[in-house]
C-alpha cells in the first residue's frame, strides 16, 4: 500500500487496513501504514518479488538468542527464495520500527545475527538502510550496501544494471524523502535544504542524461556496486556531470559542481539507480524540489506545484497538436510544459508510425517540436533554471524557457525573451499562476498597463466600466489578462484559478472581462485537498477559447466537480478496496477529459 494510503471500504473495520501481502485485516497504526505497507508494495512493484515469496501476516519470527526455541522476535516483512517459506530459504529481513537510524540498525543486526537471512532492510517511513551479513573468522559482520537485489538477481548484481533493466518508481516521494533525511543527518559540509536541492537536481539531471544516452543493453554509468569504493562512485558521477554540462552548456553553468561527500553521493545513487526517472509517472524534478525545499520556502511565493494528474487532465482537455505553439507564463519547474511535450510527442510518434517514418526521423521531428513550439517564463531564477534544464534533457526545448516577470511590460524583458515571445503568437496557454493571501501586485507601473489592474464599477446600464486604478491586485487576476494577450484569436487556454474568482461578488468584473474576451468551454471544480498539505485554497480549472467578438447567443459550458484528486489533506494517496478486493486509487481527474470531449462530439 502506498505512502500513508487511505482505505475506503465497507468491509474494513474502522481503525484497520488490508495488508498488501497477505490480504488480512491489520490494525491501522502509523508504523503499519507509513512503513510496512509502503515497503511491501515497493518490494513487489519496484523489486519484482512475488507476493508468494513474502510473509507479513502472520509475522515470521526469529530467535533472540541461539537457545531461543520460541523465536521471540516478530519480523515485519520476511522475503524468501521460494514460496515454501522455509527457515533455510529466508533471504531478506525488513524491519519497520519507528526508531532512529542508529537504533534501527542495531535492532536489524540482532534479527540478522540469529537468522539464516543474509540481507536486511530498516525502513521507518522516512529513512532506510540496507545491510549485508558476512561471517569471517567466527565473527558475524555487517556492512551497509547501496541497495538490495531485485528478484532474480544476485547480491553481486546490485549496481550492474543495463539501461533496459531500469523501471519506473512506484512512489518517488518515498525515495526522495529518505534521501533528504539521510543527507540532513549525514552529509558533510552541507546543512541547508536549498543546497541539498541543488545537489539532488544536479544528480537527477545526471541520471536522466544517463538514461537517454545509454544503449538498451549497456550498463548504466549512474550506479553504485556492492564492493565499490565511494570515491570511485563519485569519480564516475562527476565525469558524467561534466558530460551533462558540455551537452547543455547554455543551461547548466560551468561553475556548477557535484559537492556532496563521496559517502552521501553513493547513498543517493544507490537509492535512485534501480529506477527510470524518464518513464516515471510524476515529474521527478518537481517531486524532489517539493521534498527538499518544503512549503516554508515556496508557500510565500505561491509556488504550489500542480499535481501531475491535474496537469495531465488539463492537457488532455486542451488536446494540443504537434503544430501548436504552447506557453506557460508561470512555468515553475516545467510541469505543464513537460506533460504537454509528452502529449504532442505521442501524436508525432503515432503519425510517424502510420506514415512509416524511420525511428531517427520520428526522433528528429520530436526535437523540432520541442525547440520550435514550447515556451515558458518564470520569475524565480532557480525554478526557471530547473525547467530549462529539465526541458533540455527531455526534449531539447531549453531555448524556450526564460527567467522574467511575465506581468512586466515586454519592453522590460530581455531581447532574447522578446524575440521568442510575442503577444497573440500562441495557440495554447497552460498555466497555474501564483496565488496566496499575502501575494499582491502594487506596482503602479504594472497595474496601470492592465485593464484588470483597474477598479471596475457597474453603470446604470448594468455594464462594467473603469473607475480608477487598483491599489493592489492578486497576480492571478492579472495573469488572466496576460494569458489572453499571449493567445491568438481562436487559441485555447487551460488555467488553474481560485474558485473565489467565480463566486465572490467583488470579482464579478473579472468574470465579465473574461467572458468578453473568451468563450468558456469548461469549468472543473477541484477539491480542497488538491494543494494540500501546503494550502487549503479551493481552486477550479477553466478551459476557454479566445474570441474577437462576444457570443450573442447562449452556449453550453461543461461543468464538473472533482470529488477525489488522488490524495487526502495530508498529501497521502487515497485508496479504496473494490468488490474484487483490489485497491483502487480514488482519482476522478482521469475521467474528466474523456467525458468533456465526448460531450463536445455529441453536440457537433
Amino acid at each position: 500500500m502506498p505512502d500513508n494510503a487511505t482505505l475506503h471500504t465497507d468491509e474494513v473495520k474502522d481503525g484497520y487496513l488490508i495488508d498488501f501481502i497477505s490480504g488480512k485485516m491489520v490494525k491501522d497504526t502509523p508504523e503499519e501504514r507509513e512503513a510496512v505497507q509502503v515497503f511491501s508494495e515497493i518490494l513487489v512493484k519496484d523489486y519484482g518479488y512475488p507476493k508468494e515469496h513474502i510473509q507479513t501476516r502472520p509475522q515470521w519470527r526469529v530467535k533472540v538468542r541461539p537457545s531461543d526455541k520460541k523465536k521471540e522476535y516478530p519480523i515485519d516483512i520476511a522475503v524468501f527464495d521460494n514460496s515454501n517459506k522455509h527457515e533455510d530459504d529466508i533471504s531478506i529481513i525488513i524491519e519497520c520500527k519507528k526508531k532512529n537510524r542508529k537504533d534501527g540498525r542495531s535492532q536489524l543486526e540482532d534479527y540478522l545475527r540469529f537468522s539464516k537471512a543474509r540481507m536486511g532492510v530498516w525502513f521507518n517511513g522516512e529513512q532506510r538502510l540496507f545491510l549485508v551479513k558476512t561471517e569471517k573468522a567466527g565473527k558475524v559482520l555487517f556492512e551497509e550496501i547501496p541497495n538490495i537485489p531485485r528478484y532474480g538477481q544476485r547480491l553481486e548484481d546490485v549496481g550492474q544494471f543495463t539501461r533496459k533493466d531500469l523501471k519506473p518508481a512506484t512512489n518517488l516521494k518515498v525515495v526522495f524523502k529518505t534521501i533528504r533525511n539521510y543527507l540532513a543527518a549525514n552529509a558533510v559540509g552541507a546543512t541547508r535544504d536549498e543546497i541539498f536541492a541543488q545537489q539532488l537536481i544536479n544528480l537527477i539531471f545526471c541520471k536522466i542524461y544517463d538514461e537517454r544516452f545509454t544503449k538498451s543493453g549497456d550498463i548504466v554509468t549512474f550506479r553504485a556496486g556492492i564492493d565499490e569504493e565511494d570515491t570511485k562512485v563519485k569519480e564516475r558521477v562527476v565525469k558524467l556531470f561534466e558530460k551533462v554540462k558540455t551537452q547543455y552548456s547554455d543551461v547548466i553553468e560551468v561553475a556548477d559542481s557535484i559537492t556532496l561527500d563521496a559517502n552521501s553521493l553513493t547513498y543517493v545513487v544507490g537509492e535512485l539507480q534501480n529506477y527510470c526517472l524518464v518513464d516515471s509517472e510524476r515529474d521527478a524534478v518537481a517531486e524532489a524540489f517539493e521534498i527538499f525545499i518544503g512549503p516554508s520556502l515556496k508557500g510565500p511565493q505561491g509556488q504550489f506545484f500542480t499535481p501531475r494528474n491535474v496537469v495531465k487532465m488539463i492537457v488532455d482537455m486542451i488536446d494540443p497538436s504537434p503544430t501548436d505553439k504552447i506557453i506557460d507564463p508561470a512555468c515553475g519547474s516545467g510541469g505543464f510544459l513537460v506533460e504537454a511535450l509528452r502529449y504532442v510527442w505521442n501524436k508525432v510518434e503515432a503519425q510517424g508510425t502510420e506514415l512509416g517514418w524511420p525511428e531517427h526521423e520520428i526522433f528528429s521531428e520530436k526535437q523540432k517540436v520541442a525547440i520550435r513550439n514550447f515556451r515558458g517564463i518564470d520569475k524565480d531564477s532557480f525554478l526557471s533554471k530547473v525547467a530549462k534544464a529539465y526541458m533540455a534533457i527531455l526534449g531539447d526545448g531549453r531555448g524556450g524557457v526564460f527567467c522574467e516577470n511575465s506581468l512586466e511590460t515586454r519592453e522590460n524583458w530581455s531581447s532574447a525573451t522578446r524575440g521568442e515571445i510575442n503577444f497573440g503568437g500562441f495557440d495554447v496557454v497552460l498555466t497555474n499562476p501564483p496565488f496566496g493571501k499575502k501575494l499582491a501586485i502594487d506596482s503602479e507601473d504594472i497595474l496601470s498597463r492592465y485593464d484588470l489592474g483597474h477598479v471596475w464599477k457597474m453603470n446604470d446600464s448594468g455594464e462594467f466600466e473603469k473607475a480608477g486604478r487598483q491599489e493592489k491586485q492578486p497576480p492571478q487576476i492579472l495573469f488572466i489578462e496576460r494569458c489572453l494577450d499571449l493567445l491568438r484569436t481562436g487559441g485555447k487556454m487551460g488555467i488553474v484559478l481560485l474558485e473565489s474568482t467565480f463566486g465572490m461578488p467583488k470579482y464579478r468584473y473579472v468574470v465579465d472581462y473574461l467572458t468578453k474576451r473568451a468563450k468558456i468551454n469548461a469549468i472543473v471544480a477541484m477539491p480542497e485537498d488538491l494543494f494540500q498539505p501546503h494550502t487549503h485554497a479551493k481552486t477550479c480549472v477553466v478551459i476557454c477559447e479566445k474570441v474577437d467578438e462576444v457570443p450573442t447567443e447562449p452556449y453550453p459550458i461543461f461543468m464538473s466537480e472533482v470529488e477525489w484528486c488522488g490524495h487526502d489533506s495530508r498529501g497521502n494517496p487515497t485508496y479504496r478496496v473494490n468488490a474484487d478486493g483490489k485497491r483502487v486509487l480514488l482519482d476522478d481527474t482521469v475521467n474528466v477529459a474523456a467525458i468533456y470531449h465526448d460531450g463536445r462530439r455529441k453536440r457537433k
